[in-house]
């Protein structure tokens, strides 16, 4: 009697803590979600829902997120990061690597796999070399700079992807847009790099030199393909049929591995967005406040609510696209929350340092503010 009488509630507890589990791995997913089942209320679902959605957008995101999660399943990343680290020779050149291969990883596979991809590497090369001390800094250095390594490119980051194809930016005019505080965000980056002693280290770890011929150079294909999707060059749709045929083929794990609770946040921002954009008295508000510093409201608005959804949000409001861009990509700076990539960081770093969250928060606070004013002002001068 007991038994059967336990039996449910232990499956309901469990159902429970799984849910709960989901929500704290993926938190700003629940918050997308709750918005857009707020927003819902107040504009019930209609036909003009299907036009919120920017279905290039998502497509892309899938290819590109997919095709890199193939290349990290034989290594190819990782394998390239760690040659790169063991020409080196010193803890102030090898942590230069780590922090630039990450920076200019996020142009090409975004920042948050760049830091999916590259923040063990810096873990590795830090406890193999007895420098577990300077995991915060180059933790905080690597996540900025997949934060604004990205910026430069299109598919660099999310909010990038989005506000290229919703504006038909062309692709010229976007590098030229985020060319200055990328030259800026360089030097700063580099300057924190020098600040670490040149001290000799050396890799106890074996760096295996081989990669898979055949998958590595389909894969390659497969990427260049999903970048020719960005720029229009080949139907989004037809991408999407070569790149989802040939990983079920190749490595259907790689399908399994995509980030999935990103494209559903998208997905909830973009309903959050549309219906906001519905509110009168909301789009007059945003409207006005865009009006009188685009930059800065955005970078303010990053703040609370992370760069993708305000890029998608205020996008709703004005057409000053240049300043929009600018802001929520240095707005990813700033607060833990200004950007999705910087909650990766804090759970890999936690996942090696439990009990030291607030002073990861402090240190990650500390710098990235200092990133973002030095940023803020050179913008709204230059």
């Amino acid at each position: 009697m007991n038994i059967t009488r336990r039996a449910p509630s232990n499956g309901l507890q469990s159902l429970i803590a799984a849910a709960a589990g989901f929500i704290k791995n993926n938190t700003v997913l629940a918050i997308a979600a709750l918005a857009a089942a707020v927003t819902s209320v107040i504009v019930p679902p209609d036909s003009e829902y299907l036009s919120y959605f920017d279905f290039k957008t998502l497509t892309c995101l899938f290819c590109t997120l997919a095709v890199i999660c193939a290349l990290k399943n034989i290594k190819f990343f990782t394998t390239i990061a760690k040659r790169i680290v063991k020409a080196t020779g010193n803890l102030r050149a090898a942590v230069t690597a780590i922090v630039f291969i990450t920076y200019f990883g996020s142009m090409l596979i975004a920042n948050d796999m760049a830091l999916i991809t590259f923040l063990p590497l810096g873990y590795i090369v830090l406890s193999s070399t007895g420098n577990e001390k300077h995991m915060p800094f180059v933790f905080i250095l690597q996540n900025i700079a997949a934060n604004l390594g990205g910026m430069l490119t299109p598919f660099g980051n999310p909010q990038n992807l989005y506000l290229y194809t919703n504006f038909s930016i062309p692709t010229a005019e976007f590098m030229l847009i985020m060319l200055k505080p990328f030259i800026v965000a360089s030097v700063l980056i580099l300057g924190c790099c020098l600040s670490v002693k040149k001290e000799k280290i050396e890799l106890t770890e074996k760096v295996d030199n081989r990669l898979p011929a055949s998958r590595t150079s389909v894969y390659i294909v497969l990427f260049v393909l999903s970048i020719a999707i960005v720029f229009n060059i080949i139907p989004y749709l037809l991408g999407l049929a070569i790149i989802l045929v040939s990983l079920m083929f190749m490595d259907r794990k790689a399908l399994g591995s995509v980030d999935y609770p990103l494209l559903l946040t998208f997905v909830f921002f973009f309903i959050f967005a549309g219906n906001m954009a519905r509110i009168p008295e909301v789009n007059a508000l945003f409207s006005f406040l865009l009006s009188k510093n685009t930059l800065l409201f955005s970078v303010l608005s990053c703040q609370v609510i992370s760069n993708v959804p305000s890029a998608v949000l205020l996008s709703q409001f004005t057409e000053n696209y240049a300043d929009l861009l600018v802001g929520v990509n240095i707005g990813g700076t700033g607060t833990l929350i200004a950007s999705l990539a910087s909650l990766i960081t804090f759970r890999e770093y936690m996942s090696h340092n439990p009990g030291c969250a607030g002073s990861y928060i402090l240190k990650f606070t500390v710098f990235n503010f200092a990133f973002l004013a030095v940023l803020v002002v050179f913008c709204l001068i230059f």
